[in-house]
C-alpha cells in the first residue's frame, strides 16, 4: 500500500511563490513500485490538469501552461517530491493533487491541497 502525503498550498498574491511537497509512504513494496509522481490541478466545473511530473529516472514533464514557471524536483529521497512555484497568477488557483503511477498496481492520489492566487 501506498500513501501520499501533500504539503505547502495556501493563499499567495499574484506574482508570489509558493512550493508543494509530496512524499509518499507505505509498504516497501509498495513504495518501490513507484514510477512517476507529479502534480495535477482541478479547478471546480473544469477537469483535473496534469501539471508536471517526474519519472524514477529524473526526466520531467510540465504542461505548457506552467513550463518555465514551475520546476518539479526530488528531494533526498525518490519517494518525496517538490513542486516550485513561481510567477503565480490567479490563474493557477485550484486544488492541487499528488498522484503515483505504480509498476503493476493502481495509481495512488492525494487529498489535494488548496492553491490560491489573488490578483
Amino acid at each position: 500500500q501506498v500513501h501520499l502525503e501533500e504539503s505547502g498550498g495556501g493563499f499567495v498574491q499574484s506574482g508570489g511563490s509558493l512550493t508543494l511537497s509530496c512524499a509518499a509512504s507505505g509498504t516497501i513494496s509498495g513504495v518501490t513500485s513507484i514510477d512517476l509522481m507529479g502534480w495535477f490541478r482541478q479547478v471546480p466545473g473544469k477537469e483535473r490538469e496534469l501539471v508536471a511530473s517526474i519519472t524514477y529516472e529524473g526526466t520531467t514533464t510540465y504542461s505548457n501552461s506552467v513550463k518555465g514557471r514551475f520546476t518539479l524536483f526530488r528531494g533526498g529521497k525518490k519517494s518525496t517530491v517538490f513542486l516550485q512555484m513561481n510567477s503565480l497568477t490567479p490563474e493557477d488557483t485550484a486544488v492541487y493533487y499528488c498522484y503515483a503511477e505504480r509498476a503493476s498496481a493502481a495509481d495512488v492520489w492525494g487529498q489535494g491541497t488548496q492553491v490560491t492566487v489573488s490578483s
